[in-house]
């Protein structure tokens, strides 16, 4: 009884993991553009391919690998296996991918697209379609932010706004957001395919009707050999990745110099206010100032002056006098300070005199020996 006790638990759990197994919707293409649907628990989809169960866990965000004559492609959410007879493209249920999958990738692979590598085995077509959609969609994700954020920075540069309008800046931070996200995208993307260019064994390896039949690796038409297509494929596509990249940086760096550019404009109308403020500061004090003058007449004490009627517009007119002088004195003070000092005169005789025409004439004509020198020394001189 001790014994049932303890082995019983650990059947129960194998039973429930063999029942509970992920189960792959599964599409499949073969060379001739025919699709077909299935679902297939993981366990039973490796053991028919071949491969084992990590080589189906796609734990990469993006990878290119090849394992026992089959290439395992992971782009993100597209999880693709590759042999020479067919393709299936794993957990296709996604809006964007099945409008591919249905009216794009059946054809290419048929031969009926625009793929380059038509007249070559089944995974150069695979390849090359699965890497096409993918810098087709980072291209669509550059075209769709390219135009936003050139209208959002138009709106937000522009010297005569006082203020920076927030759902503008609120745009411009989730575009920049996804512009950073874009340009990790294509690097993954570019590290990915450089990491195989690197590596010769490797495009050896995703030619894999090399293996199953050489007489179709032996030469192309164009003479070239198929691993070399193979190289000059992958090149291909790396580099429209660069060139994407270096669209996606050029416009961060729009971005910052844009925002270098609302930074400025705001401190500019910053110190503009900050000025009056100084200014106004400025005249409050010449008038306080001098407006003792009014505090001291008006206390309740007598005096022989207030007898005097002129004695009123006098003193008003020497408060108002004193106040305007002592601000124009502060304004004065303050334009020297804040005003940048003008450029240093340069006196006409430090300048480089241009040599006459007539002259270097003159000096090329003179002989060297006359003055015990040579030709090259005068015209050093």
């Amino acid at each position: 009884a001790g014994k049932f006790f303890q082995h019983a638990p650990t059947e129960t759990s194998q039973a429930t993991l063999a029942s509970v197994s992920p189960v792959f919707a599964v599409m499949k293409f073969d060379k001739e553009g025919n699709t077909t649907y299935f679902e297939k628990k993981k366990t039973e989809l490796y053991q028919e391919l071949g491969l084992q169960a990590r080589d189906l866990r796609f734990q990469h965000v993006m990878s290119i690998a090849t394992r026992n004559n089959r290439i395992i492609m992971r782009m993100e959410f597209l999880k693709a296996v590759i042999t020479p007879e067919f393709l299936l493209i794993l957990d296709y249920r996604n809006l964007s991918l099945e409008h591919w999958l249905l009216n794009e990738l059946a054809s290419q692979l048929a031969g009926e697209g625009q793929l380059v590598t038509y007249s070559l085995p089944f995974e150069f077509r695979a390849i090359e379609a699965i890497l096409q959609y993918w810098i087709s969609k980072l291209q669509g994700r550059l075209n769709t932010l390219q135009p936003q954020i050139l209208d959002t920075l138009e709106a937000l540069v522009d010297p005569k706004l006082l203020s920076v309008d927030r759902s503008k800046l609120h745009i411009l931070l989730q575009n920049g957001k996804s512009l950073s996200e874009l340009e990790t995208d294509l690097k993954v993307f570019k590290e990915t395919i450089l990491e195989i260019l690197d590596e010769e064994e490797v495009i050896e390896e995703l030619c894999l009707s090399k293996w199953t039949d050489p007489q179709v690796f032996e030469e192309s038409t164009s003479g070239i050999d198929h691993a070399e297509e193979m190289e000059l494929l992958l090149e291909n596509y790396y580099r429209q990745a660069e060139d994407l990249l270096n669209e996606a940086r050029e416009l961060r760096v729009l971005i910052d110099d844009s925002e270098s550019i609302i930074f400025i404009n705001l401190d500019s109308h910053r110190n503009v206010m900050m000025r009056l403020n100084l200014q106004l500061t400025m005249g409050t004090f010449s008038v306080s100032l001098f407006g003792l003058i009014g505090v001291a007449f008006g206390m309740n004490l007598e005096s022989s002056l207030e007898e005097d009627p002129r004695i009123f517009w006098l003193v008003t007119g020497i408060m108002f006098l004193g106040s305007g002088l002592i601000w124009r004195r502060l304004l004065s003070f303050l334009g020297r300070h804040l005003d940048p000092p003008l450029p240093p005169h340069v006196p006409a005789v430090l300048k480089k005199p241009q040599p006459a025409a007539g002259r270097v004439e003159i000096k090329t004509s003179l002989k060297g020996e006359t003055f015990g020198l040579s030709r090259s020394t005068l015209t050093n001189q």
